[in-house]
């Protein structure tokens, strides 16, 4: 369990605090406008109304105390950069800041971030992967160069096994897992046998999965 100061409570702060509680983690969130504060109170340990960019009211949260700081603010990019900055001077940790732009996310890393959320950007990049193939039902980019993604079984697999399929020799992936009415089975071995109705978990080179799914 880790200790969060969630600042900013617009719809990704307020979706971030559900989470957070829902992961057991112990939650201070802090906004400027009362009635955001009141509607996150299921959801947090503790909750206050305040300025962020006040350096005082800032002092007084005792920052250094928490494992992890975050700045959810969207809406105000001078906030949020202010924010970033007096967290990192009373010592937080680890701070991680919201990004709209790509500007935005490098003056906030100059500033004291220490990563960066882009949510409208990571969301946009998954959409794009994610509905441009009608086999490809979800994806993770792991690196600007590996991926995990979970794709139907190609047609010509069902009936043979992994070993039988070669599946690393031939296609440089690797299969984390496979999938079947809502039930997991994690690294399968050369002897499983590819169904019709089930999904797999593939991981591998960019390239090598774009060639492989024909993307």
């Amino acid at each position: 369990m880790k200790s969060v100061l969630l600042i900013g409570l617009g719809r990704f702060g307020r979706h971030m605090a559900q989470k957070l509680r829902e992961l057991h983690h112990e939650v201070l969130a802090i906004d400027k406008e009362e009635q955001r504060v009141n509607d996150a109170l299921p959801y947090v340990t503790n909750a206050q109304i305040g300025d962020a960019t006040n350096e005082q009211f800032i002092a007084s949260l005792g920052v250094r105390n928490f494992d992890l700081c975050v700045v959810a603010i969207g809406d105000d990019f001078q906030s949020s950069l202010e924010t970033t900055a007096l967290l990192k001077e009373n010592g937080a940790p680890f701070v991680v800041a919201r990004a709209a732009r790509d500007v935005h996310a490098k003056f906030l890393l100059r500033n004291g971030a220490d990563d960066v959320i882009y949510p409208e950007k990571q969301m946009a990049s998954w959409a794009a992967v994610r509905y441009s193939s009608d086999h490809i039902f979800d994806y993770v980019e792991l690196t600007p160069d590996h991926s995990i993604f979970e794709t139907s079984v190609p047609a010509a697999w069902v009936g043979h096994t992994i070993m039988e399929l070669a599946v690393r020799q031939k296609h440089r992936i690797n299969i984390l897992a496979t999938k079947k009415s809502g039930k997991l089975e994690p690294l399968p071995g050369p002897s499983h046998c590819f169904q019709s109705d089930e999904t797999m978990f593939i991981l591998g080179d960019n390239r090598d999965i774009q060639k492989f799914l024909h993307l």
